[in-house]
């Protein structure tokens, strides 16, 4: 009972999030059309393909913070146990890339130069959160455990 109440709230984060990230891209995306910018047509089914690899990694990474972490993606709901399960065994931050693949391919799918925009300068405000802010309360919340953690996998690329 437990696990499912935690899913009901990563369900209610997790959807006031994209909601929240998907009004600001299109929003952003009126640029676009007042500078007469728009991205071929052939970027509608790459971004199709895009939107659906990031959600489902993102998901996953969801998952894997209510059933192992027993907490949600939320600042404020955070997981309670450390977890390095599942993509996190290949990079520290699969969720973020989950959501910036989802936004970036909206962009491909919207054709929008601004939305792909939005999402690079996104992927630089997450690293400085990560670097500055994130990582530094998992040290201290997490220990040795999550220095050695930082030591065997990398933060944004997988090691092949």
């Amino acid at each position: 009972m437990r696990t499912l109440f935690i899913a009901l709230r990563a369900v209610v984060f997790a959807s006031a999030f994209v909601l929240l990230w998907g009004w600001l891209a299109l929003r952003i995306r009126t640029l676009d059309r007042s500078v007469g910018l728009m991205l071929p047509a052939r970027t509608a089914m790459p971004g199709i393909i895009v939107i659906m690899v990031g959600g489902i990694l993102a998901l996953t990474c969801i998952g894997m913070f209510v059933v192992r972490g027993r907490g949600t993606p939320a600042i404020f709901d955070a997981p309670r146990v450390f977890v390095a399960v599942g993509p996190y065994r290949y990079v520290r931050n699969p969720m973020y890339i989950g959501g910036w693949l989802v936004l970036s391919g909206f962009g491909l799918y919207q054709r929008s130069l601004s939305i792909l925009l939005f999402g690079a300068l996104c992927l630089v405000l997450v690293h400085l959160f990560v670097v500055f802010f994130e990582e530094p309360g998992l040290r201290r919340r997490f220990g040795a455990s999550y220095a050695d953690y930082c030591n065997a996998v990398p933060r944004w690329i997988p090691r092949l």
